[in-house]
């Protein structure tokens, strides 16, 4: 049994994504401060976050809802990182490794939504 969110693997994994996500983008130019780098740092934020107060939330649908926000960010992170590597503000390998990152948390925020919505008649 979890004792709190901070036991959810993919709230880790979400967690260490944020961490490589601000170490990516202190490369970005400076113009970008409140830009693109801003958005990526708020939407990987934004991951854990929805992950930890859809778990503290008092009910399952609630849950699966703020699952589905952070699925969300999800996909909003990875556009982000496709634009600066067009950009050309990081290497492509720099954003195939985060890209893998985002794939993994991906699969795994499916698999716990999949678990806890109700099965379909």
């Amino acid at each position: 049994m979890l004792e709190s969110y901070r036991d959810l693997k993919v709230w880790q994994k979400a967690i260490d994504l944020v961490v490589e996500c601000y170490r990516y983008s202190t490369a970005f130019p400076k113009s970008e401060t409140y830009g693109l780098s801003s958005q990526i740092r708020r939407a990987a934020s934004s991951i854990p976050a929805n992950i930890a107060e859809g778990y503290g939330r008092g009910s399952r649908k609630e849950y699966v809802q703020f699952l589905l926000v952070a699925q969300g960010s999800l996909k909003e992170l990875e556009t982000h990182l496709i634009i600066s590597e067009r950009l050309h503000y990081c290497t492509s390998a720099q954003t195939e490794l985060l890209l893998a990152h985002t794939a993994e948390i991906g699969r795994m925020l499916y698999t716990l939504i999949r678990k806890l919505r109700p099965p379909t008649p």
